[in-house]
């Protein structure tokens, strides 16, 4: 672990921070609070996580200490905010605004499940995305968000690799870093275009 390698991965946790505040802006009006409650939920968590492991590469690369704990935290959170983002734009897409719910996500120990969680929330949150940019037009930002989905994609593929070597780590890295660079010009593009005021 190295120390670019470790500020590198600040980069796309910064990117989705700041895509995923506008979106909760500019989406705010739109859900129900039961919709938009998951939505937040499920961002915060995904944002908790990525922050974490960068942390954790971080005091790793510094030789400040090797706090476990932060890199297997990473893995739970982020599939489970990502299962939570995704009913919120389920909730939003395809059920009455004016009428809120709310899920309890299970606790179960088996790594499984959070590999489902991940792809179900992401292809969820990124395509209903592409969705929403298809409705207002915005067929660069449908592309883009597709884009960023196969880029998640690769990097649940590479997660399952060798991440002790440096250049899967970097693969990975720089993967990480087109796939949240890709999300964020979506989501600026949906903002430039009106989102705030999109209607069902």
């Amino acid at each position: 672990m190295t120390l670019p390698m470790a500020i590198a991965d600040y980069i796309p946790v910064i990117l989705f921070l700041i895509a995923s505040m506008t979106l909760l802006h500019d989406l705010y009006h739109a859900m129900s609070k039961g919709a938009f409650a998951l939505f937040s939920a499920g961002v915060i968590l995904i944002f908790t996580a990525g922050l974490f492991k960068a942390t954790w590469k971080l005091l790793y690369a510094l030789n400040i200490c090797d706090f476990v704990a932060l890199n297997n935290a990473f893995f739970p959170m982020q599939s489970t905010g990502f299962v939570l983002g995704a009913l919120g734009i389920i909730g939003f897409l395809f059920f009455k605004q004016n009428k809120a719910f709310a899920v309890v996500p299970p606790v179960y120990t088996s790594s499984l499940i959070f590999v489902i969680f991940t792809i179900f929330g992401t292809f969820c949150m990124w395509m209903g995305l592409a969705w929403i940019s298809s409705k207002m037009k915005e067929k660069k930002a449908a592309l883009l968000f597709i884009l960023s989905f196969i880029c998640m994609l690769g990097m649940g593929y590479l997660s399952s690799k060798d991440f002790a070597n440096p250049l899967m780590n970097w693969i990975g890295e720089i993967i990480n870093n087109i796939g949240m660079i890709l999300l964020f010009i979506g989501v600026r593009i949906l903002h430039k275009g009106g989102l705030e005021f999109y209607e069902k």
